[in-house]
Order: C-alpha cells, then structure tokens, then sequence
C-alpha cells in the first residue's frame, strides 16, 4: 500500500486570505485540518460570509476520519457548522478551541449531535491510517497546535499560523524541542503559514501591545473602547490585565464577544469572573475615566457593534465626545474601505481614533521571515508546500525556503483545489478538485452564485430598467402605450425625453407580432443599444409581457 502517494488537497487558504480547509488522503482514507470561512471580497455584494467548497469531501464522506482543528479563530472553525450538515465524523481540538467550536454549533443548532473530543499537545491520535500529534505553538488565541501527521508515505508537519514570541500572553512559547524532535525523526513534507512571507524580521511579540495599551490608558481622560475580533481571548486578556493597573473595570459588548468570553471564563483562559464585567447600564452610568469596553467590528462590519456606534445606530451605547477608541486589529485584505470609513465617522462624533498606523495597538500572530526561517531550520522537511496566504506570499514563502536550504525541485506553489501527490522520494502537482466559494446570504447557504452576484454588480453599477408591455393574449395586439420603471439609472425628473425615446424603440419592436418570449428578447436587445447609445450605461433591463 506505501506505493501509493499521499494527497494533499487545500480546498480553502492556499493562494488566498481565510477559508482554510486541508486535506489529507491516503488510500481510502481522508483526514481534515481545520474547517474555516472567509470574509467576502469587494465585489461580493450583499455577502455576509464566506465557506469553502466541500464537494471533494461529501463524495467521499464515508472515507472521513475526522477533523482536526488547529484553533480557534474563525478563519479555522468558522465553517465547522457548514461541513458537519454533511459529513457525520469526530471533531478534535484542544480545550479553548472546542469551546469556541461549540459556541458555533450551537447558534446553527448543531451542538447537539456533533461528536467532538478534547486534546492536548500530548495526545496522539490514530485515524485511520494516520497517526496524529500535536504541537503547541503561538499565535494571537490561547490553545493553539500544530498537528504532525504519520502517514504511509512519512511524517507530514502542518505548521498551522505560529510565530516565535517570546512573551506570549498567556506565557506558553512554541514547542521548539517538539519540533526539532521532529526534524529528528525526519520529516517529509511541512505545509507552513505564509500570511506574512513579504515581512522582515521576527514578527514583534504581544507584549508590544500590552506597552501599548498602557500609554494610551494613562492618556485616555474618558471612556476606552477596544475593537478587535470576538475569538481574539488573548486580546480580551490583555485589556483586562491593562485596565486593572490603571483602576478601571471592563466591560464586553457584541453576542459574539459576549459568548464567547463567557465561554473563556467558564474554562479559566481568562483571569476575571462574570461579576467583575460591567453591565452596560453600568458602562453609561460610571465615571468615563474608569471605563473599558471591549467590542466587535474591528473589520468595519456592518452590523457589528463598533459600525452601529459610528453610524449612531447602537441602542444603549452612543459615542460621547472625549472617548478614545482604539482598532486592536489590522484591516484583512478587502476590508480597508471599510474600516476606513468607521474611522472618519468616529472622529466626527468627537471621538479620539488610534489605530495600527498611529500606534502598536495590534501585531500580528503570524510568523515573518526570521520565524520562517526557524520553522524550516527546526523541522529540516525533504519537501515543502507554503499555505495560508495569497499567490505573492506563497511565491516569497518559498524563496525563504531557498535561502535555507530547499531546493527548488523539492517544493510546490499551488492554490486552493489543486493536488500535491507526495511519495518517499517526489513531489508533484496532480489533477484539480471541485473547490470554490459557497455564499453565506443571510440565511441563504450556497443559493447565490456567480450569476447572481454578476446581476449585483452590474445594478449597483447602472442600476435597472423596467419595459412593461400589455397585450391581448389571442390577438397579440398592444392594449396601453408601454409603461418603463427606472431606478439607480436615470434622474427621473430629467427622464422625459429618454424614456420617450425608449418607449418609441419598444413601438418599433412591438409593429411585428412575435410570441411572449420573442418579445422580451426583442425588447431587451432594442432597449440594451438604446441605453448604451444614449447614456453610455447599460442598465440591467427586465421586459414584462402582460396577457391581459
């Protein structure tokens, strides 16, 4: 059976930012790391979020042994909901990172009937025809692994996101020994984060942001407001150790915040009890120079609690002139519009604003080029794949990989869908797999594709045009002078002469009688090159043939 090789398969975070899904299968047998969504793109109007294709998998549900979770963010568990209504297989994860799954589960009504199992850094796990270890390392969440994965073939390391800090805050360093215990036994393939390849240096440490949060306490007279992400618990930890030097009470603000640092508290990675958190009568009726909230929509989320306080929109909480807020996160790629704008709107309403450009309020939990570089000196791997990351940060990913020592020969850039097959002495690229987005719209899971969005587009751009025709159904005879509804197209009190040009094409159309369907293209075709010659627009144009 070692004659076959190993298939490694992202369906999710290779060549882009979130969404990140690993694959791998061996024989018939198929392992998952991680199960994450993604923030939707600019262009992906009126979409909440993002998940990752799963067709490779429910096809193959039977052969799933299980899915292992790195942690908790929801780049990693956040579609966890989404590939559990398909594939009825143990979920494993360390302590924080169940809790945080769990919190998920239950609002998608799921928890119930999930299998899901705790592990810790020292558990070995037997799947199948692989054997599973784990490694601590750090990352900006508390109870983050890697995994180690004994396969036919050799020891694959998924690295997961990690850097080296030497001062994390809840005080537990990345498993150096465990790792170059790994290099030791030698290790085949390593699949390592790239998300910041094109940053030189070691990423700075958490204790930046501690400093930080102390200056900026000492110079805040009013009300502190922190913004960064529900599942950031280290973050929330910081804030708290923070506030307390300096006599002021903290309170969290945001369903997602509030569950899931009621989550953290119940399983003692927070050092403050349910009591000790403000109220937010309290948060109103405190002196301003003794208040901390922490909240969501550091991503400039529409409906997150940071957005509704600029738009004034929050019903128990206003900015008041005089407070300080501060964004505790780095805009994700596409997001910056965004944030910028809650920016602008919060300094309107008198608000203090610091953010990562004016102040380490923020570092990254994700490796740079020295962390790198120890990740591949520590593991020494014969092959290696960078993930988690767009193209230009695989691409430099891999140089880095070179200048340790790689050869070119013995590493792979792919995305998202494509298959790396592994043997004991090659590499290769293989075929593509069905991979892609799955649209989350509100309620709606997976109903919105390309068409849809492309209809979006083109009417957020040149908006719409309706031609209303009707007709007697036995004679095909016009009974009323067409009617044409416009939006997003025209000023309608400027319209008069344009429509009556449109109405005086669809006369032209309608001399030759045609049935229902050929009128509708007809008109659509005639008012399409009339828009466009007129305007220089091409309105999306839906004709209406009534029988009346």
């Amino acid at each position: 059976m070692a004659d076959l090789p190993l298939r490694v398969i992202p369906l999710g975070g290779v060549g882009e930012i979130g969404k990140n899904l690993m694959v791998l299968e061996y024989d018939q047998d198929i392992l998952v790391i991680d199960a994450g969504l993604m923030f939707p793109e600019n262009d992906m109007l009126g979409i909440d979020l993002v998940y990752p294709d799963i067709t490779y998998l429910t096809g193959r549900a039977d052969h799933v042994q299980g899915i292992v979770l790195t942690h908790g963010h929801e780049d990693h568990i956040g579609a966890l909901s989404y590939l559990l209504k398909y594939l009825d297989v143990p979920v494993y994860a360390t302590p924080l990172t169940r809790g945080l799954a769990e919190v998920r589960l239950k609002e998608a009504g799921l928890l119930a009937d999930a299998e899901l199992h705790t592990i810790t850094p020292d558990d070995v796990l037997e799947l199948g025809c692989f054997k599973v270890e784990f490694f601590h390392v750090c990352h900006s969440i508390p109870d983050a692994v890697g995994v180690a994965v004994t396969t036919p073939v050799g020891l694959v390391v998924h690295a997961s996101d990690y850097k080296f800090d030497q001062y994390p805050v809840d005080g537990k360093l990345t498993d150096v020994a465990k790792l170059q215990a790994l290099g030791d036994r030698g290790v085949l393939l390593l699949l390592s984060d790239s998300t910041n390849a094109d940053t030189d240096g070691f990423t700075p440490s958490e204790q930046r942001v501690t400093e930080a949060l102390e200056r900026i306490m000492a110079d805040t007279p009013g009300r502190l407001i922190v913004a960064t992400f529900a599942s950031n618990i280290s973050r929330v930890q910081q804030v708290i150790q923070v506030a307390r030097g300096y006599g002021r009470q903290v309170g969290v603000v945001g369903r997602s915040m509030v569950n899931n640092v009621r989550m953290s508290i119940n399983l003692g990675y927070l050092d403050v009890s349910p009591e000790d958190l403000l109220t937010t009568s309290e948060m109103n009726g405190l002196p301003r120079d003794e208040v901390v909230i922490v909240c969501t929509g550091s991503q400039g989320e529409p409906t997150a609690v940071l957005a509704r306080l600029a738009g004034e929109e929050h019903p128990q909480l206003q900015i008041i002139p005089g407070d300080t807020v501060v964004l505790s996160a780095t805009p994700i790629p596409g997001n910056e519009e965004l944030v910028n704008k809650i920016i602008d709107d919060l300094f309107r309403l008198g608000a203090n604003v610091i953010y990562s450009d004016l102040s380490d309020v923020h570092v990254s939990g994700h490796g740079s080029r020295e962390d790198h570089k120890m990740m591949l000196s520590l593991v020494r791997p014969r092959f290696f794949v960078p993930m988690h990351g767009e193209y230009r940060h695989l691409i430099l990913h891999s140089r880095t990989a070179q200048s340790v020592g790689i050869p070119p020969e013995n590493m792979v850039i792919i995305e998202s869908g494509q298959v790396v097959e592994v043997t004991q002495h090659s590499i290769r690229v293989g075929e593509r797999v069905s991979e892609g987005h799955v649209l989350v719209d509100g309620l709606s899971v997976g109903d919105i594709g390309s068409a849809v969005l492309r209809d979006r587009q083109h009417l957020a751009r040149d908006g719409f045009l309706v031609a209303i025709v009707a007709r007697n159904p036995a004679t095909g005879e016009v009974v009323t002078d067409p009617e044409i509804l416009t939006r997003g197209f025209v000023y309608v009190a400027e319209s008069d002469d344009l429509l009556d040009g449109a109405k005086d094409r669809m006369w032209e159309v309608l001399k030759v009688p045609a049935s229902g369907s050929s009128i509708r293209n007809k008109i659509k075709d005639a008012l399409s090159q009339y828009c466009y010659a007129r305007t220089g627009r091409r309105p999306l144009i839906l004709p209406l043939v009534l029988d009346v």
